[in-house]
Order: structure tokens, then sequence, then C-alpha cells
């Protein structure tokens, strides 16, 4: 019997690519293994940014609510199991081989790449561990993505930017458009933002969902206290605690959460899933949303880890993420009035390096650039160039977590150290802080 780690070597050297779009090859390996209709109620979310979080409230209300559920989630940081969740629980090592096991029964001569495979394993494990709610962050796009084999109850999406151009289009109409296509007729299309392309409107005109539009249909009010206000298209909460997930977009985050819950409950025509789940759900009130709020958990996501010298985490991969990385760091005060801010920053190769750093340069003081491993790594020098700022504010480092001992040796009480860039960045220094 193959081991975790030797099944995820395999699904590595199954297929020629990392990334093939299309769902003709894992609709053909789900219809096999029975995956192809869900038993149980499925809220899908894509978006450049903003889904991770959309999703771990989502996860977090429903629980809160008294649902069983499942959370898929990509990429990990650490481990593959954290990838998939049930009740709040990552799933066991033999749990993911036994479900491996079984794919690669049924695939027969199909190739699958390695997220085909992750996508088929959340399936079977949430069906075997008898889930009432999924919900399935999107890969990468929406439309091909192999998360869209099953058709969603309710779909969100929390915003469209430009990333993985090479796959999804050059423009934010062609993005988009790849992203809506998560959306199915009659169901609810949950937007987190009204700046959305024209396509995303479009495509929920020609699908005919039903557009439920942050801004028109709810809402939220941040008060001085960081208590909030929700505005939902049925329920209204006053003075709810602030999201445990830091960071003044996930007010947003947490109001598309919630906008998508309720939507589910108002669908015209429920599937049998669906009803069965909402005849289980305690009341959405102001206690449940409350708890959900306090509960709800991401890892890497404007992640504080508070000290003399303040550590924030957060992935910002790609230029907008980075500009709400910057406008988080604006509005949260230095822990030191004299305090400065020290970046260390890995990004992949095959980013817009320059762009996340012109973001974020106006909030930072000084440059960690951190050498990345791998086919999309490259060296700390390399990395530097692409980066395109300036030479006496950068110094480099062989790895994260050089990087991260270099700004410890460096920063001061009042300080606070900022890690970016990348998950590759994020995973080594979540380790190296031994908090993860």
């Amino acid at each position: 019997m193959r081991s975790l780690a030797e099944w995820l070597a395999l699904h590595e050297a199954v297929h020629p690519h990392s990334i093939d779009m299309g769902l003709a090859r894992v609709g053909r390996v789900a219809g096999a293994l029975g995956l192809s209709q869900a038993t149980h109620a499925v809220l899908t979310v894509a978006g450049t940014n903003g889904k991770g979080s959309v999703a771990a409230h989502l996860e977090a209300l429903l629980r809160a609510r008294g649902a069983r559920t499942g959370l898929f989630t990509s990429p990990h940081f650490l481990r593959y199991n954290e990838r998939i969740r049930v009740n709040g629980v990552e799933a066991a090592d033999a749990d993911l081989v036994g479900a491996f096991e079984r794919i690669e029964a049924a695939r027969a001569d199909t190739t699958l790449t390695f997220f085909e495979y992750n996508t088929l394993a959340a399936l079977l494990i949430f069906r075997d561990a008898g889930v009432e709610a999924a919900v399935l962050e999107v890969g990468l796009g929406g439309r091909l993505d192999a998360t869209n084999i099953l058709d969603a109850h309710v779909a969100v999406l929390a915003s469209v930017g430009f990333d993985h151009r090479e796959y999804l289009g050059n423009t934010l109409e062609q993005i988009g458009r790849e992203k809506a296509g998560i959306f199915r007729p009659g169901r609810a299309a949950v937007l987190g933002t009204d700046e959305m392309p024209a396509s995303v409107f479009a495509t929920i005109a020609g699908q005919g969902a039903r557009a439920v539009l942050a801004g028109r249909d709810f809402g939220w009010q941040r008060h001085a206290s960081a208590a909030w206000d929700y505005e939902g298209l049925e329920h209204s909460f006053s003075q709810l605690p602030p999201s445990a997930l830091a960071g003044e977009i996930q007010y947003r985050n947490a109001a598309t959460a919630f906008a998508a819950v309720e939507a589910l409950a108002l669908d015209p025509q429920p599937a049998p899933p669906v009803r069965a789940l909402l005849r289980r759900l305690s009341p959405f009130d102001g206690r449940s949303a409350a708890q959900a709020l306090q509960q709800v958990r991401l890892a890497g996501r404007f992640q504080i880890v508070p000290g003399p010298v303040e550590w924030i985490l957060d992935i910002a991969h790609n230029e907008p993420a980075a500009r709400v990385l910057a406008r988080q760091l604006r509005e949260r005060a230095l822990p030191g009035a004299a305090g400065r801010t020290y970046a260390v920053i890995g990004v992949l190769a095959d980013k817009d390096a320059a762009a996340i750093a012109a973001a974020l340069a106006p909030v930072i003081d000084q440059w960690i650039v951190c050498a990345l491993p791998g086919p999309r790594g490259s060296s700390a020098a390399a990395s530097a160039q692409r980066l395109a700022v300036a030479p006496d504010r950068v110094e480099l480092a062989a790895s994260v977590q050089a990087g991260c001992e270099r700004a410890r040796a460096q920063a001061r009480p009042g300080d606070r150290v900022v890690v970016c860039g990348s998950l590759h960045t994020v995973g080594p220094a979540l380790e190296w802080l031994r908090i993860y």
C-alpha cells in the first residue's frame, strides 16, 4: 500500500502538465465514482482574491448553525491534509489514501492533474463523511476548474482582477467570463463587489441565474468600535463583532458569505440536498452570526502574530492582493510610533513581481528578498531585479527562513515584519515561527 507521500508523488507524474483546463477527463472519472450528482448542498466560491476568506466564513457560519460541513481549499501551506476539512477537522492520511486508491481504480487510462486528484478525493471524503454542505474553493478560473463538475446550489464570485492571464485571458472581461462559469440557471450568483466586468453580468443574464449583488441586495457598515452591521436579503444584524480574520476587507468577505447562506434559503426550487439541509439548520440570527465571526480561521491571510515586533503574514501573490495588503497596513497602526516595516518577500517567477512591489512600496521601509526553490522559483538576486525597488533598501536572503532570521535580527520593539509574495513564502515562515 502506498503512503500519502507516495501517492502525491504519483499525482505529480501521471499527467504531463500541472494544469490542464477542462472538465471532460475529471468528469469521466467522477462519473465512474458516482460523484456526478452531489448528495449535499454545494456552495462554490471563485475570485481573484478573497475566495479563501469567503469560503472560510461560509464554513464557520454553516457550522454555527449546526450543519455538518466539508471545506475544500487550495493550495496548502505545509500539509496536504489542510486542503480538505470535515466539520473543521483536516482529513486524515488514511482517508486520503483510501480515496486515492478508489480514484486510481476508477480512472483506468484517464490522466488526471494533481488538482483533479485533489478535487475528487475531497468529494469522496465528503460523501463518506455524510456532510450536509460542501464549500468548494475554485482552484483557477471557474468555468473549466475541476470544482465545476458539480452544479453549485449557490455560486459566489468574490472579485475579478488580473492573475493567471496565460489561462484566463489578458483582459478583465475575459477573466470575468471564465470566473462566472460557475453560475447555474435559476440559482443564486452572489457577487462580493459591484465592481465587476460587464462579462460577469452578461453571463448571469445568459445563464438565467439570480444575481445577488453587494451594495444593492446586501451591505455592511463598520463602526468606529470595529463592530459592524449587516443588512441582508431577509436578515439584518447590528453590532456584530469583527471577524477573527484581521483586516478591513473581512467585513466585505463575511457579509458576502452571509448573503450566500441567505440566498441558499431563498432558492424558489431548492434541490433535495438543499431542502434537507435547510430543515436541519438552526435559525440565522445574531448569535450564530457572531459565533461564526469569532470562530472562523484561515492561515496566511493578514495573519497577525503579536509581540514587541509584530509579524503579519499574507500571501499577496498578485497585484490586486498586494493593493489590499498595502491598504490594510496603512489602516493598522505600527506597534511603535517610530516603528519601521520590514518586508520578507518571495515571488514566483511567473508572477508580476514589479506590480506587487509597486503596490507595497509606500508602506515598506526595508525589503528582504528571499530565494524560492522549485521550477517556478528563482534566486534572491533575480527576484530583487524583478521587484525593481530601490537597491539601497534591499537585502538578499538565500531562503525564507534566512530572510526571517535577518528580519528578526534587525527589527526592534515597535517595528513590524510583513511576510508576503507567495504561499511558498508564507508557508515556510509559519513553520519558522512555529505557529502552524
